[in-house]
């Protein structure tokens, strides 16, 4: 008895265009079986010997997901895992001759997801199986119209992201480090520091060693109502090709337009926000102005935050680059919480996995980040948050981000300096110019 099939997915060694399949001429062995569980999600790993054929489906009263791998073994030693997340028991079995059986067991009600990957780095084939809650709660738009209007001095919030995660590991150096450790212990040092600041406040995307798919990722950050989004990763170079520097990018012009074409397609099935504005109810002219309006402040933003962190790391060692960096990242494309991504250094350079499995180095990886933050909220204050609130009749900062349209010379007088000491802080020759996003230390009133 079959039950009542919820999806049936398959993948074969051969498929004829007749469209007949043919399975495949050896038995796929399962070798091991992994399971992750994150607060929103369980996810279930097989590790297996080659591509394969599977069924799963549901049943009920009680609740279980069965999945059914064809002209299958068990690899010796393979046992069932423990219960964790939504997952309940699991049991293996035999399903008729040369078929492989599992049943989990489930303590409550799940939307199941699956696909199979192809090899990659040091994994084989394997087939994924994610769970989801299927009473979820539908999610809560982002900002309101009260959340940015001024108040009563409220917390700027950071979305601090730890790339990768569960059985994506990420980069690994040449000693084993995973870089999804790295970049969880940096996400947790970032977070702490952060909470420190007075009129600041921490939302760790990921707080522990599981998955989370890159768009959720920054959609829990949207979803916390966060003022930037930073993603914490360490770069990779393949072979000894000595690469070494911390980084950090934006999002490209090209990955915004992807991103505003889906969020327009998709508005009318959409509760989200940008900017504060639902998009729901307008027609497609008045919704692309409104999301180019807040795709263009968000990647100002971005770019400008982007600049002061990367001159703060600059102080702790080498930046890969002198400039920001921008690429088509999935995680960088909230249309209205500005995002970077972070690399702290190569982790494939051996002297640079050295220190950042150095809690020393990580601290001050951390320390840079964070005040590179601090600057930027210093120099550009929300509306309605304890920065904004605490900035009137106070010296600005240290740091001055230029802005379209700004001249040194305005720059000068709204800093009460002169156009010469900003030039010799700066090392600007006479006939020298600025750009947009330039960072620009500014001397001490004299």
């Amino acid at each position: 008895m079959w039950g009542v099939p919820v999806t049936v997915l398959r993948a074969a060694c051969l498929l004829l265009a007749s469209g007949l399949v043919l399975p495949c001429a050896n038995a796929a062995q399962v070798k091991a079986l992994r399971v992750w569980a994150s607060p929103d999600s369980t996810r279930a790993v097989f590790d297996v010997s080659g591509p394969l054929e599977y069924k799963l489906f549901e049943l009920a009263n009680p609740d279980r997901i069965v999945l059914d791998i064809r002209n299958s073994t068990l690899a010796e030693g393979v046992v069932a895992p423990s219960a964790k997340g939504l997952l309940g028991p699991v049991r293996l079995g035999k399903q008729g001759k040369n078929d492989l059986r599992v049943v989990f067991d489930l303590p409550q009600g799940v939307r199941p997801k699956s696909f199979l990957l192809p090899p990659a780095d040091k994994f084989g084939h394997r087939l994924v199986i994610d769970l989801f809650p299927k009473t979820k709660a539908s999610r809560e738009v982002v900002k309101s119209v009260e959340d940015v209007l001024p108040g009563d001095g409220r917390k700027v919030i950071v979305a601090i992201d730890a790339g990768h995660g569960g059985d994506d590991p990420g980069a690994i150096g040449a000693s084993g480090t995973h870089e999804k450790s790295i970049t969880l212990n940096v996400a947790r040092e970032v977070a702490k520091l952060v909470d420190t600041q007075p009129g600041m406040k921490s939302f760790l995307v990921r707080d522990g060693d599981y998955f989370i798919p890159l768009e959720n990722r920054y959609k829990k950050a949207r979803e916390a109502k966060a003022d930037l989004f930073v993603s914490i990763h360490a770069d990779a170079c393949p072979g000894a090709c000595g690469a070494r520097g911390a980084s950090v990018w934006v999002l490209s012009p090209r990955g915004a337009t992807s991103e505003a074409a889906r969020w327009l397609a998709a508005k009318e099935n959409s509760s989200d926000l940008v900017g504060g504005v639902s998009l729901d109810d307008k027609d497609n002219t008045l919704a692309a102005v409104l999301l180019d309006l807040s795709q263009g402040a968000t990647m100002e933003a971005s770019a400008a935050i982007a600049q002061i962190v990367l001159k703060a790391l600059g102080r702790i060692g080498p930046t890969h680059r002198g400039y920001v960096e921008k690429a088509n990242f999935v995680v960088l494309r909230s249309p209205d919480v500005p995002s970077i991504l972070v690399e702290t250094a190569f982790i494939t350079n051996p002297a640079e996995e050295k220190r950042l499995t150095d809690p020393e180095h990580r601290a001050k990886l951390a320390a840079a980040v964070v005040d590179g933050i601090k600057s930027y909220f210093l120099q550009t204050p929300p509306p309605g948050t304890w920065f904004a609130a605490n900035s009137n009749g106070k010296r600005g900062p240290s740091e001055h981000v230029v802005s379209r349209g700004e001249t040194l010379s305005g720059i000068a007088t709204r800093h009460g300096i002169s156009l010469s000491a900003l030039r010799e802080a700066n090392r600007i020759a006479g006939d020298g110019n600025v750009r947009v996003g330039d960072v620009l230390d500014i001397p001490p009133q004299g």
